[in-house]
């Protein structure tokens, strides 16, 4: 299972809707760690025009709450959590 169904599927545990927004906004955190919000919200733009900067900041809000991100000086995945999640697929 690819990191971005693992998020998709803990979004969905977790009663958040899975939208082409986030799912674009979560492709985009996925390729690297950010330095700050803005740089993924103009790189989303480039995908989706109408992607506006505060559906980056819920989305980030949403993946720190359910733990997928920890925001330090930049915003990276949190790599203990993906691990977390493999083994339950594996386990199933």
């Amino acid at each position: 299972m690819s990191r971005q169904e693992l998020v998709l599927q803990e979004l969905k545990k977790n009663g958040k809707r899975i939208t082409g927004q986030r799912k674009i906004i979560l492709d985009i955190i996925l390729q690297q760690d950010w330095e700050n919000c803005k740089d993924i919200y103009y790189e989303a733009l480039k995908k989706d025009s109408s992607i506006g900067i505060a559906t980056v900041y819920r989305m980030l809000d949403t993946l720190e709450e359910i733990g997928i991100l920890e925001k330090r000086c930049s915003y990276c995945v949190n790599q203990e959590k993906f691990l977390a999640c493999r083994e339950k697929e594996k386990n199933k």
